[in-house]
Parts: structure tokens; C-alpha cells; sequence
């Protein structure tokens, strides 16, 4: 969430920023200074009032003991004036409060100036790539075909058991996926960072934390009754475990990596380009989380995406990485670089990962800050990354090293899974 300060300040740069995402963020921003003007003058007022308030209760006492009963009784009818008017500004501050917050909710993040302008992924850039892409055998298969003649995944099952979009994993196919979750853990902790099991589940102000509320309310899944939200990845739960919190600066950075399934509702999505693990409503993935110093975010998000690569070089798949345009942006981020692994069998790029600064913008919502060395607190910048998400890897893992053997399996899953062919 933007501070209204900095709007009030850079209005004019916020603008052309905003303009990069394809949004004209005149009126939203001249909206939220108009609401904010109201807000100070209305809390001015309501402060006036009470001191008036407080004034004439202090003399009320003294004219009473002065045996001035009249005096006093004519301030106590405007006391009670007063604090009528002080009941009806603190309502007025309150709603003014209320729809500036809402204001604010609906303004995204400011992209870094790093993001290209474009409206969609087909402006996104490549920045960089690397792997040679394997040619297949005539007869390879993609992962769906290949997942059921080595009955690694059932489909119809999981439509059977919940619905399209929750498969369920067999024999080699789950040992791979158990493997793939242990082996990106060991990556993270052997990189520094926590390991941590978080909750599958979260309240409606970790949703706002980190921006996924109301932004993405549709996508979630909602529990009616507890009034709870599936996650849609670990980066909410982990986040939030220092929503509120005050760190000192020698306590930066915080590390954090986790394991969960993810929950994605995943509406409209339809075609050929869904089928298989290509889109899921539920998935796992392995998450990295940094809270940072703001002056060492972006070297520390450069860190995330060596460290991703060093991943994908030992498990031997093609990637390149993507910077995303302001059009593809995600709401909350300010710079966004997308890792996709090329699927040989599809013929096309698979999304497997995306690596985000949100400079202040999480950190605003959840009111995490830390004491410099000066004293002063400041907001804190929040970083995430998938490291990574096991749908699109395994796919990839799948359709790249299928042989008329068999499956090879990469060397450094070897000693997580127990074989090294599927076959």
C-alpha cells in the first residue's frame, strides 16, 4: 500500500509510473489527497474541540468551588454542545479514515524504474537464457500422456475425488514430488535460509497484508463459516508472521523459506494451454521470503535469482528469465522477474517460478518496520520468490527427459527419490 505522503509529494511521478501498468492513476491518487485534506481538517477540528472541551470542564470545577453555580452551569451546557459536535466529528473521522484506507487498497504498486511499459507478456523482456533445449524422439509425449502411461498422475481421479484441477499423484510420481520439495528445501536452508511449516490457512488482515485482498478475493478459496482463506501461496502466511512487528536493523535480513500446497481458484482459465499440471487449483511449491533493509533489496533480489538459477543448472533444465512489463506486473510488486523452463513435448515456455521486490508496499499494510541506526523506524522492504513451484518442473522434468527408455531422472534427485528411471 502506498503512503498517502508520498502521493501527496510525487503525484505528478506516481502518474507517469502508473502509466507503465496501463492505468491512468490521475483521479485515483487526486482522490485519495481530496479524502486525506478532509481527514486532517476533520481531526483538526475534532482536536480543537476537545481541548475546548477539557478547557471549560477544568473551569466548570473552579467556579463551583468559587460559589459560582450559575457560571459554571451555563459552561456545562456548552460542554454538552461540545461534546455532541466531538461525537459527530469522530464518526465523520472515522468513515473519512474508512474510505481513504478502501482508496488506497485499489492503487498498486509503483513500478521500479527497471520495468519496461507494455500492456501484456508479449512485452515482457528476456534477460537472460541458458540450457540447450533437447530434441525428442518423434514418439515423445507431453506430460499428461506420459503421466499416464507410467501412471505417475491421475487426473479423472482427483475429478472423482474433488474436481478438475486436483490431481492425484502415484507411486514414482509422488516419491518425485516428495523428492523435489526436500531437495528445493535443502537449496533454501543450505542457502540461509529458516525453514519454517506455517498454517494452510489464514484471516482476512493476512490476506490485506500482503495484498492478495482484496485484489485477488475471487481467486481464493473461502472458508464461509471461520471466515479463513486457503492460501494461494506460502509467501502470506510467512510474511505475516511479522505483520506489526518493530525490528532493530542488526536483525536484518530475515531468511524465511516453507513448503505448502496452494490453493488457486484459478477462474476463467480454459484451452489447451491448461491441460495437465499447466494449471492447478491446488500445487505445491517451496517459497523464499527476505525482509530487507530498503538500501539492500534490490542486490538481495538479485541474490534470489542466482540462487534459482543454481537450482535449474543442477536439475539441467532450459530456462531464461523474464523482466515483466507494467502490464504483467503483479499488483503488490515493484520489479518482477519470471523464470520459465521450456517444455520440448508443448513446444512452449512454462512459468515456474516468479522472484518480486515489494519495496514498501506489503510493508505499509502490515506495519513492519525496524529501528535504524539513527532511532527513526522505517518501513521494511519484503521480497519473495518460488523456489520453486513443482507442477511446471515436474512437467518439465517429464517432457525433457523422457528417452524410448524411459524417464531419466536428474542426478541430483537421485539420492531424494530412490531411482533414477522411470520406466
Amino acid at each position: 500500500m502506498l503512503q498517502v505522503h508520498e502521493i501527496s509529494e510525487n503525484k505528478e511521478q506516481y502518474i507517469k509510473a502508473l502509466a507503465k501498468r496501463g492505468i491512468d492513476a490521475t483521479q485515483m491518487l487526486e482522490d485519495v489527497i481530496k479524502v486525506d485534506e478532509e481527514r486532517r481538517s476533520t481531526q483538526a477540528r475534532l482536536d480543537e474541540t476537545l481541548a475546548q472541551s477539557n478547557t471549560y470542564s477544568k473551569e466548570i470545577g473552579k467556579l463551583y468551588q468559587s460559589g459560582k453555580a450559575a457560571e459554571a452551569n451555563e459552561l456545562k451546557e456548552k460542554t454538552t454542545v461540545l461534546k455532541e459536535t466531538s461525537k459527530e466529528l469522530q464518526e465523520k473521522l472515522n468513515t473519512t479514515e474508512a474510505t481513504l484506507q478502501q482508496l488506497l487498497y485499489t492503487i498498486p504498486n509503483i513500478p521500479n524504474e527497471l520495468v519496461p511499459a507494455g500492456t501484456d507478456e508479449n512485452d515482457n523482456e528476456e534477460t537472460f537464457r541458458e540450457g540447450d533445449i533437447p530434441t525428442l524422439d518423434k514418439e515423445a509425449l507431453p506430460h499428461w500422456e506420459l503421466a499416464k502411461k507410467y501412471d505417475l498422475i491421475d487426473f479423472e481421479l482427483g475429478v472423482k475425488i474433488t474436481g478438475a484441477g486436483f490431481p492425484v499423484y502415484k507411486g514414482k510420481g509422488a516419491r518425485l514430488q516428495r523428492a523435489l520439495i526436500s531437495y528445493f528445501l535443502d537449496k533454501n536452508t543450505a542457502a540461509g535460509y529458516t525453514e519454517y511449516q506455517v498454517p494452510h490457512l489464514v484471516n482476512e488482515m493476512s490476506g490485506f497484508g500482503t495484498g492478495q485482498l482484496p485484489d485477488k478475493e475471487g481467486q481464493m478459496y473461502h472458508v464461509g463459516v471461520d471466515d479463513l482463506y486457503l492460501i494461494p501461496t506460502a509467501e502470506v502466511p510467512v510474511t505475516n508472521m511479522f505483520r506489526g512487528d518493530l525490528l532493530m536493523h542488526n536483525e536484518l535480513p530475515i531468511t524465511c523459506t516453507g513448503y505448502t500446497p496452494c490453493f488457486r481458484r484459478e477462474a476463467g482459465s480454459y484451452g489447451a494451454h491448461v491441460r495437465g499440471l499447466n494449471r492447478l487449483h491446488q500445487f505445491d511449491k517451496v517459497e523464499i521470503v527476505r525482509i530487507e533493509h530498503p538500501d539492500n533489496s534490490y542486490k538481495a533480489l538479485d541474490g534470489m535469482v542466482e540462487h534459482v538459477q543454481n537450482i535449474l543448472r543442477e536439475l539441467k533444465l532450459p530456462y531464461r528469465i523474464l523482466r515483466l512489463c507494467g502490464g504483467d506486473l503483479g499488483f503488490t510488486s515493484a520489479l518482477t522477474y519470471d523464470f520459465e523452463v521450456f517444455s520440448t513435448a508443448q513446444d512452449r515456455w512454462l512459468e515456474i517460478s516468479s522472484v518480486s521486490n515489494f519495496e514498501t508496499f506489503q510493508a505499509n499494510r502490515l506495519k513492519l518496520r525496524f529501528k535504524d541506526t539513527n532511532g527513526k523506524n522505517q518501513l521494511a522492504h519484503t521480497l519473495n520468490g518460488s523456489a520453486l513451484a513443482l507442477p511446471r518442473v515436474l512437467a518439465g522434468i517429464l517432457e525433457n527427459c523422457q528417452t524410448p527408455q524411459g524417464i531419466k531422472i536428474p542426478d541430483v534427485l537421485v539420492p531424494y527419490c530412490g531411482f533414477d528411471m522411470i520406466d
